[in-house]
């Protein structure tokens, strides 16, 4: 079947979908590449995936698009799945024979709720879908494609047996010519990064058991399977020769440091093509690695420190102290490594006290850019069941992660801790943060390197405080 791989159009500026860890609107406007859908795509010949929130286009021309095609599956989340519930039904309104199915931790985890909610989803893949998509795609029987939930003609909801793992991450092919084929790379920006950038993954899963965190106990799981250096090598060099826009590369791998020889391995290989990259990682790599990284080319570092507060982190079982992070952090300044570091409010444990706390902490480890979110009980992670079993969540249990317009809202509240007093602490960080004459002076002198880096933050600056307005009322 001719497949178009979409993320629809939800809410202005969101990038709640595929790819993206803070699904909501952010405080600058960004965008992640829909590496979960270009991945099922390079699998699919003639297929294309469409980006309707990066690209600007509204429900009619995304709708107009699709009509040319026999089957859209759509990445959806749970903030964005209500849009794309109905975004479905349009596609079935205006043309009754297409085949609609969606992907992502969402549906994955609530296959048969997905289902019911409406008629004009025909299927649903659970766990990692890009076979799944492949034989859908195929034109396979939908009794014989393994983790495959569907809807049969008599209106009743099957489940298929579970996919297994993919564990020869190398047998998947590049998503880098999807993206060169499919988007506009000028779409896709993040502050931290240098623009234009390009993100992909070297790996999937976890061993981390971080209570919070979406994809590894959604899709991904907790075993680390990884590419080979070679083929992770190959893929940069094909990036660097056929997409010389590129200024960065992003490895967005849950946690790209957690194999250290592999790490110092294919940064050697970075090293060799003379390109810039970024990472994710934890705040416990040792000096001897961080060198290794920074000598062939790593520029950033993108890390969860998440609160200041070392019960917090043992409540949602981080694996890092707040002193092993203040070491790291200590190493990155000292061999110039910039870090991004990010934060959450409202985690189990959390008091005034302890938010007080971590402000303070992000002043003392002072990342070079920092993202502040709001705890987020999404369903399938253990936050969310610890929420509903203590009465975490409002009384009626309806998760609301994002406001009508897609701003993060403060979904878990406590009796010591109102979600109102939560939310605008996140306002106060923010500012505590950025508007110390230290910082305001780092981010002056950088705006001075260039005009460009100039006219950049001066842009970031404009939509941030109008982000800071706009949430404190």
């Amino acid at each position: 079947m001719k497949t178009l791989f979409l993320q629809a159009p939800s809410y202005d500026g969101f990038d709640g979908g595929a790819g993206s860890r803070y699904q909501a609107k952010r405080e600058i406007r960004s965008f992640w590449y829909p590496t979960w859908l270009a991945q099922p795509a390079a699998l699919v010949p003639d297929s294309r995936v469409l980006d309707a929130p990066a690209d600007g286009l509204s429900v009619d021309e995304t709708l107009k698009i699709a009509d040319d095609f026999d089957l859209v599956i759509i990445h959806t989340s749970t903030p964005s799945f209500p849009t794309d519930a109905l975004f479905a039904e349009d596609l079935k309104k205006r043309k009754p024979s297409i085949l609609v199915g969606m992907v992502g931790a969402k549906v994955a985890v609530d296959a048969h709720n997905s289902l019911a909610a409406t008629a004009a989803i025909d299927f649903v893949c659970r766990e990692e879908f890009d076979y799944t998509c492949k034989e859908v795609a195929e034109g396979k029987p939908f009794p014989e494609i393994k983790g495959l939930s569907w809807r049969a003609k008599d209106g009743s909801i099957e489940h298929n047996a579970d996919r297994p793992m993919i564990e020869n991450m190398d047998e998947l092919p590049f998503v880098a010519p999807i993206y060169k084929r499919d988007l506009k790379i000028e779409n896709y920006f993040i502050g931290y990064l240098n623009y234009p950038y390009v993100s992909i993954y070297t790996g999937r899963g976890c061993k981390s058991r971080c209570t919070f965190c979406l994809w590894p106990q959604t899709v991904g799981g907790h075993r680390y399977r990884t590419r080979s250096v070679a083929s992770v090598i190959e893929e940069v060099k094909w990036i660097r020769d056929n997409m010389p826009e590129v200024k960065e590369i992003m490895f967005d791998d849950d946690t790209f440091t957690d194999d250290l020889p592999r790490v110092q391995e294919i940064a050697r290989g970075l090293g060799k093509l003379g390109v810039t990259w970024s990472c994710n990682a934890k705040a416990n790599v040792p000096y001897e690695t961080l060198k290794v990284m920074k000598e062939n080319g790593l520029r950033l570092l993108l890390v969860g420190f998440e609160s200041g507060d070392d019960q917090i982190l043992v409540n949602i079982k981080k694996g890092v102290r707040t002193d092993f992070a203040r070491r790291f952090s200590a190493d990155c300044k000292k061999l110039g490594i910039k870090v991004h570091g990010t934060f959450i409010l409202g985690l189990p444990g959390e008091t005034q006290e302890t938010i007080k706390k971590t402000i303070e902490y992000a002043k003392e480890i002072n990342p070079h850019t920092i993202q502040v979110s709001l705890a987020a009980p999404y369903p399938g992670t253990v936050l969310y069941k610890q929420a509903v079993e203590n009465g975490w969540l409002a009384e009626n249990k309806v998760i609301n992660l994002v406001s009508r317009e897609g701003v993060q809202l403060a979904a878990i509240g406590y009796k010591h801790l109102t979600r109102d007093e939560i939310y605008h602490n996140l306002e106060k960080f923010y500012r505590e943060f950025y508007f110390r004459p230290s910082k305001i002076w780092e981010i002056v002198r950088e705006m001075l390197t260039s005009w460009d880096m100039m006219k950049r933050r001066l842009r970031e600056g404009v939509e941030f405080f109008r982000f800071l307005r706009a949430h404190e009322a």
